[in-house]
């Protein structure tokens, strides 16, 4: 036997929220929504669970947004890069070719300064 709950929706046309989403139903894609009710039920599904996971973390929102900037500023980059990689490329890699790298700095090892830095760790 079939549980069937039966509600209605009233939509007021003249109040802005109500005809976007009454809009948003006359545009329904029917292969992925059969019907009004599988719509509404998603809706309604993904609303509050989206409200319970920033109940949960506060931050998530802001989490989102910076990786959606940060995904948009790696697209900005990305491109341009490859408009100006054949342009520039050849130049960029000659300088690299004729870079040499920096001198590693020399260490002088004290015997006075590791013999003061094992008795330090031997006091603990």
């Amino acid at each position: 036997m079939k549980r069937i709950f039966t509600t209605t929706v009233r939509l007021n046309l003249d109040d802005a929220d109500d005809r976007r989403a009454f809009e948003h139903l006359q545009k329904l894609d029917r292969k992925q929504y059969r019907s009004y009710s599988k719509a509404i039920v998603a809706a309604v599904n993904a609303y509050f669970e989206r409200q319970e996971q920033l109940a949960a973390d506060p931050y998530l929102e802001t989490r989102e947004k910076e990786d959606a900037f940060l995904a948009r500023i790696e697209q900005t980059i990305r491109s341009s890069l490859q408009s100006c990689a054949p342009l520039g490329a050849g130049n960029f890699l000659q300088l690299l070719q004729g870079a040499q790298p920096a001198a590693a700095p020399a260490v002088q090892t004290d015997n006075e300064d590791i013999s003061a830095a094992l008795d330090f760790a031997d006091s603990f």
